[in-house]
């Protein structure tokens, strides 16, 4: 065999390599994607890397900004208790996901991730679809979209159920000491079941808008 043709012959067999090597956009199947979406560190990271305009971040750059959004508030106002437990959750667990699938390529040991061209996927979803979209995009959109709400309930849930609990909470107690009147604490039961019904149909009511 000649030189050229030696050289030919690795050339192609590199070739073949790097295609091995290099994630592509059809493997990432439906349940893959669904199953990233579904947790709400990893869509946010997803969501900073599409926002950023730098090839690569430092890891925890990630990491602060994700404490932030999930704490509703300022990286200043972060405290360190609330960037670790973000960073070690990044750093053992969702970045290493992502970078298994092809979707980051994150550098462990040197603390940087780069978004590859698999991350394309996510942005239809990150981004919340457009009116343009096919119905099956849209049938996609969707199913993303209620696979990633179950794993998320909303801040206004929280705080209804919370302040429905705590007023629960306060008039059993009250019963029991016999603060409460009479009328009242033979209707508890009744009027506790009623006030989380009330809460629930409102909430329901108001997502449905």
């Amino acid at each position: 065999m000649s030189t050229a043709q030696t050289v030919e012959v690795e050339m192609e067999h590199r070739d073949e390599i790097t295609t091995d090597d290099e994630p592509a956009v059809a493997d990432l199947s439906k349940d893959d994607l669904f199953h990233i979406l579904q947790n709400q560190r990893r869509r946010r990271v997803l969501k900073y890397l599409q926002a950023t305009d730098k090839e690569r971040v430092d890891m925890r750059d990630v990491a602060e900004q994700v404490a932030a959004w999930e704490h509703d508030t300022t990286l200043r106002q972060l405290t360190s208790d609330e960037r670790q437990r973000v960073y070690i959750a990044l750093y053992q667990s969702h970045l290493p996901k992502l970078d298994e699938k092809g979707i980051v390529e994150y550098n462990q040991s040197r603390g940087v991730v780069e978004r590859t061209a698999l991350a394309d996927r996510f942005d239809h979803y990150l981004n919340g679809g457009s009116q343009e979209d096919t119905a099956s995009d849209s049938g996609e959109a969707d199913a993303a979209t209620s696979a990633a709400s179950v794993v998320e309930p909303t801040a206004d849930s929280t705080r209804y159920y919370g302040s429905a609990t705590a007023i629960g909470v306060a008039l059993t107690a009250a019963s029991w000491v016999g603060v409460a009147p009479t009328a009242l604490s033979s209707s508890l039961a009744t009027f506790i079941t009623g006030m989380f019904l009330f809460v629930t149909v409102g909430l329901a009511y108001r997502n449905r808008n």
